[in-house]
């Protein structure tokens, strides 16, 4: 079972995660266990005090080093206890590493993971020297900036929670997901057959199973070709097209051409 303890000044956001939907349901079957620590639990005064102001002036407030570090090793210790040789240590921060399909397998493989979530201006860079240099890592989850880490924190956990065994109803959900094989996935339809005047790709139609192979693998060529250049030459860096593929995504630039 893989272990889940997060660092974060409120840990009821993460009943979105623990107690709802698919990573709800997982949860509820033990294919994970969280556990959260708030650092105003460690902080050495009466006001459970974990930020202060900047050195050097600025605006915003900064985590203090000692609660958060004494709530990280307060969390890695008990998966050590439980039986983690070595916790995963993982710090969002919009400075980190970009969250990839790669990293959450990665990650989906562990025993234990740590996560910190961090609020304000940031944290303490001390601190980070200390645990998640050397230790672990940053990881971001956009060039963008949250008010705090939790919502990261959540769509890693969730990310890496549908990759554990048993989770989703059908395996081949995960497998068939967008970045899976490096491209972008093809579209959906379901019932009706048709809506609003638009009717559903009749080979989607045909019961025909390698037509319909042949016409989603054309789709997700072409997706990704279209909506992530930068994706489909790092796929392309890394596997090359086949010459049935070059064929496919040939012609979805025909048929888009036609019909723009």
């Amino acid at each position: 079972m893989l272990q889940f303890d997060v660092v974060t000044l409120f840990p009821k956001m993460f009943d979105a995660i623990t107690e709802s939907g698919i990573t709800g349901r997982a949860r509820e079957r033990r294919a994970y266990q969280f556990l959260p620590w708030n650092p105003r639990d460690f902080a050495a005064n009466a006001h459970r005090t974990v930020d202060d102001r900047p050195y050097g002036g600025g605006p915003g407030m900064v985590m203090m080093a000692e609660p958060l570090e004494k709530a990280v090793c307060a969390a890695r210790q008990r998966q050590i206890s439980a039986g983690v040789v070595k916790p995963r240590m993982v710090y969002l921060s919009p400075q980190g590493k970009p969250l990839t399909h790669e990293i959450v397998m990665s990650l989906s493989a562990e025993k234990g993971i740590v996560l910190l979530a961090g609020r304000y201006e940031g944290v303490d860079e001390r601190l980070i020297a200390r645990q998640f240099v050397q230790d672990g890592e940053e990881i971001s989850i956009g060039d963008f900036v949250l008010s705090g880490g939790e919502l990261a924190a959540m769509v890693l956990m969730d990310a890496v929670i549908r990759q554990l065994p048993g989770v989703l109803g059908d395996a081949e959900s995960a497998a068939q997901d967008s970045f899976v094989s490096g491209l972008l996935d093809c579209p959906h339809y379901t019932r009706p057959e048709v809506y609003e005047g638009m009717a559903v790709p009749p080979v989607l139609m045909s019961g025909n199973h390698a037509d319909i192979a042949r016409w989603r693998l054309k789709q997700s060529l072409g997706r990704t070709a279209a909506r992530r250049p930068d994706l489909f030459e790092k796929r392309l860096a890394a596997h090359g097209l086949s010459e049935a593929e070059r064929k496919l995504l040939d012609e979805y630039k025909r048929e888009a051409t036609s019909e723009a």
